[in-house]
């Protein structure tokens, strides 16, 4: 008849299982932030940031446009008063501009909740920057961080999307790049 543990194996059965806990925690700190790395919370934070900068300006412009396509409608219907069918006209196309007004307050909406998640992903970047320092970034860094099958791809580190204002490479760079007879062969 076999013995019930002691309290003794029950215990080191425990504090084996606690440090296999703890090193899996400390391998997806490690693996959070590898030395040469970027920084992934600060590029979520700046891209989030950038769409909402990007959204603002498209969304001025629109409604910049409709301000002054509602101010030609008045022209047109002041210079046109008695034609009851141009006034019809004028009317809808009065109606399609309230419409694009109205759509545009998208954009405020769609800044206040992405301000919502940019603060988020800040409260848990502090949360876990604390957590390393507390663990030790030099210590951290000694990890062996085991790199995912889907991180392999070869061609990932030359996708880099929109770029944000500043990086990258912009137009009249590519067009020192390419030379005006380049660029004129492939629109031309």
């Amino acid at each position: 008849m076999p013995y019930p543990p002691s309290e003794s194996a029950i215990l080191k059965r425990e504090l084996v299982g606690l440090f296999g806990h703890l090193q899996k925690i400390r391998t997806e700190l490690a693996a959070l932030n590898p030395p040469g790395s970027p920084d992934h919370f600060g590029s979520m934070s700046e891209q989030l940031d950038a769409i909402v900068d990007a959204t603002e300006g498209a969304t001025n412009t629109i409604m910049e446009s409709m301000e002054d396509i509602d101010a030609a409608m008045g022209e047109a219907r002041a210079a046109a008063p008695d034609n009851p069918a141009l006034n019809q006209v004028f009317d809808r196309v009065t109606d399609r501009v309230n419409a694009v007004f109205e759509a545009c307050s998208f954009q405020d909406i769609t800044g206040q909740r992405i301000s919502k998640i940019v603060n988020s992903l800040k409260f848990v970047e502090e949360r876990i920057k604390a957590i390393i320092v507390t663990w030790g970034r030099d210590e951290l860094t000694k990890v062996v961080v085991e790199i995912k099958e889907e991180d392999k791809d070869p061609d990932k580190k030359l996708l880099h999307g929109p770029q944000l204002p500043g990086q990258g490479i912009n137009q009249t760079d590519v067009d020192k790049l390419l030379g005006q007879d380049a660029i004129d062969k492939l629109f031309g």
